[in-house]
């Protein structure tokens, strides 16, 4: 098993992403040989061909909501608090864990990537969400069955295992 499902670990990170957490999953794989930039860069920073599909199709349909779908102003790759990897926005980095996210008007969201420094399933990514309003609850009811999936192939990307 590459990639299983577990429980969110508590990060000071996740304990202070956002005010309310109305959804929360945890993915987690082994990695020992990379350092998180890497780690974090091997998940969000390559999207899987069918993915992109998706949310293209995502795009096309929330575009209508007047969600956000294009790269904000401010998008750019170094590796530092405001940058990006993928289409997430930085919002802390230590040591042991690097939180992205983005803020939308139906809902807010973080994604924590923590090493745990155990021998296997050492990489946490947990994505935690807050719901601004009802549109934020329906579009997440609609799109979990899809992030599950799209989540465990993306953090699948990060797996190397050393022991």
């Amino acid at each position: 098993m590459k990639v299983k499902a577990e429980s969110a670990p508590k990060t000071e990170g996740i304990k202070s992403a956002i005010h309310q957490v109305d959804f929360t999953d945890t993915f987690s794989t082994t990695n020992q040989l990379d350092d998180l930039n890497i780690i974090t860069n091997l998940i969000f920073g390559t999207t899987p061909k069918w993915v992109e599909f998706l949310m293209k199709l995502r795009n096309r349909v929330v575009k209508v909501f007047g969600l956000k779908t294009n790269k904000p102003e401010d998008f750019n790759t170094d590796f530092k608090v405001g940058g990006y990897i993928g289409f997430f926005k930085i919002f802390h980095i230590q040591s042991n864990e690097i939180m992205l996210g983005a803020n939308d008007k139906h809902l807010n969201f973080r994604v924590s990537v923590y090493n745990s420094n155990e021998t296997l399933f050492n990489i946490k990514v947990t994505t935690l969400v807050e719901y601004n309003n009802r549109f934020g609850k329906i579009y997440m009811t609609i799109i979990k069955p899809f992030h599950h999936i799209i989540v465990k192939a993306m953090v699948k990307q990060a797996y190397k295992l050393t022991v």
